[in-house]
């Protein structure tokens, strides 16, 4: 019969070591996210998953707050992140820097996640925008694919940090990253 791990057992990594270990070649961007809770439950996400970096933008919320800290447990000291006011000049200096920008979005000409295929070799900086309006068209103009996640219910979408979720779990996936622990 099955037995439920100790969190010993588990052989996560400390925050030092998780700062020094490989970062899988994407990164998170979060514009106008206007719940706290939601900003960290994407910070725990990152981690759980390895992200570069995360980028909350607008009017996203920054740790330190207790509402971030409640939900991240502790992702806040462990992930990257950076503020930066405006997503669109954001967006075109990660595309200068070879960054290819997926936003993730309901729009016409969007691909459905279960068909996208990722290019193993390329970084990936995926947007999620505000809760209630999506992500800004200017910047789905700009993004070089647009992804939404199929859905099959009567709501139009899913709460940002589930998007999230399924997102960097479905790209790892995909680009058969070594999902071990001690990658």
């Amino acid at each position: 019969m099955p037995r439920k791990l100790s969190l010993d057992e588990l052989n996560r990594l400390s925050v030092d070591e998780f700062r020094e270990a490989p970062k899988y070649p994407y990164c998170l961007i979060l514009d106008d996210v206007r719940s706290l809770n939601n900003v960290g439950s994407v910070f725990r996400t990152a981690d759980a998953f390895r992200a570069q970096t995360i980028y909350l933008c607008g009017i996203t919320g920054t740790p330190p707050h207790r509402d971030i800290t409640k939900t991240a447990l502790g992702a806040t000291e462990s992930v990257n992140w950076t503020y930066v006011p405006d997503v669109v000049t954001l967006a075109q200096q990660l595309k200068q820097d070879g960054w290819v920008i997926a936003a993730v979005e309901q729009a016409e000409g969007s691909v459905n996640l279960d068909t996208f295929q990722p290019d193993p070799d390329n970084r990936y900086a995926f947007v999620f925008g505000n809760e209630v309006t999506g992500v800004k068209q200017p910047l789905v103009e700009q993004a070089d694919v647009v992804l939404e996640i199929p859905q099959f219910g009567t709501k139009h979408s899913l709460n940002i940090a589930v998007s999230a979720g399924i997102l960097c779990w479905d790209f790892l996936t995909k680009c058969n990253k070594n999902l071990t622990p001690g990658f």
